[in-house]
């Protein structure tokens, strides 16, 4: 049976949750069968993403993919929010950024190094990647150093430490509101260079250009072009549009019924959010650029994967602080000391293997290494 049959067969399991919710059905069941059903939605995504990169363009394409996955992170993120899991909600964007970097590259330069032994990507755009995933690991990092720097200086009075922690906690905040809209400012400014970069964001019709022209006639062979374009990538994006919608859906009824999962698993809540929810969150993102790679398209799995979790640092996760102050559960920017080295290692590593412009299935294999140890760690460390 061919893995197509397969992943269309699981699209049964779609509405279980649902249907399971409604009949007060068992957490495990809802939990299991929501699983199920984002397998073959995020395939379905996958193949949409495939054909919007033939008509858009490689770089829009990987954008537009990485942001629909991101739906479902912030999702899951509001969600625990209002649960009052932070924790949780933190684990799962340290989970986020390390499982974009560590398993969905590396599962990417095994799948397409098994094949075609040594692919090429573009050095420069992976580059630029990575150097935004550099700022986000050192704007992660500054509140984990403000709060132990404060707490060192009382660390020998007691009675001075208590009075000074909530006069801590206020200041967090305040340094993580400061930080997210500078992240958000980055990520905006980023997004707009790519686009107006040469060779970037081309647009196939050349319809951008024709913008600048004040004659009537090349206004109204833009706006064909536009039309023609739009015929021709709308399918694709409905069918983005729908299946990150579903994707979402079904993310929140796993949030719901992780508790009851974690419990049965004796899982620790902080593996559960850098583990569990960030894979589930990105399901759409990881099997998307698996897929790109196994097509030797290495340009847009990098893409999908690298811009993804420069998104889970420099967009999702200021939108959730400043979502979390809005509603009055703020939340602040300060992780422990395991998630921030697992930030830095990510980033690291992903200097050494992904900025040289080729990559082979043993660099997957090392990536997927250092994610497999620093899973372990986040197991144990409950």
């Amino acid at each position: 049976m061919k893995i197509t049959n397969i992943l269309n067969f699981c699209l049964v399991f779609v509405p279980l949750p649902i249907l399971g919710k409604l009949l007060h059905l068992s957490p495990v069941f809802i939990f299991t069968t929501a699983c199920l059903g984002i397998i073959p939605l995020a395939a379905i995504m996958g193949r949409a993403t495939e054909a919007l990169a033939e008509k858009a363009g490689v770089g829009l394409s990987g954008l537009i993919n990485a942001t629909f996955g991101n739906a479902c992170e912030l999702i899951l993120a509001f969600v625990a929010l209002q649960a009052g899991f932070v924790d949780v909600v933190k684990a799962s964007l340290t989970g986020s950024i390390i499982g974009n970097v560590l398993l969905v590259l590396g599962g990417s330069m095994l799948a397409g190094g098994w094949r075609y032994k040594r692919q090429k990507f573009d050095r420069r755009a992976a580059t630029s990647a990575a150097t935004l995933l550099a700022l986000a690991a050192i704007s992660l990092t500054v509140p984990a150093v403000f709060h132990y720097s404060q707490f060192w200086q009382f660390q020998n009075m007691p009675e001075i430490l208590m009075q000074e922690q909530q006069k801590l906690q206020g200041k967090e905040v305040e340094l993580a509101l400061a930080i997210a809209a500078v992240q958000l400012l980055t990520y905006v400014l980023s997004v707009y260079f790519s686009l107006q970069s040469p060779g970037k964001f081309k647009h196939p019709h050349k319809a951008i250009e024709a913008r600048f022209i004040g004659h009537v006639a090349e206004q109204e062979k833009a706006a064909k072009d536009y039309a023609v374009l739009w015929r021709q990538i709308r399918w694709p994006v409905l069918v983005l549009f729908v299946s990150a919608i579903m994707v979402a859906v079904l993310s929140e009824y796993l949030v719901k019924t992780l508790a009851a999962g974690a419990e049965m698993l004796h899982l620790n809540k902080i593996f559960i959010g850098v583990i569990l929810v960030a894979i589930i969150g990105n399901a759409a993102e990881h099997s998307t650029a698996v897929l790109m790679a196994w097509k030797n398209n290495m340009n847009l799995a990098i893409s999908i994967a690298l811009s993804s979790g420069a998104q889970i640092a420099l967009f999702v996760a200021p939108v959730i602080v400043f979502a979390g102050f809005i509603i009055g559960k703020p939340i602040d920017l300060r992780f422990n000391e395991l998630e921030l080295l697992s930030i830095i290692v990510s980033v690291i590593i992903l200097a050494f293997v992904a900025t040289d412009g080729e990559c082979n299935w043993l660099e997957g294999v090392q990536l997927l290494a250092v994610y497999a140890i620093l899973g372990a760690g986040f197991y144990f460390c409950g």
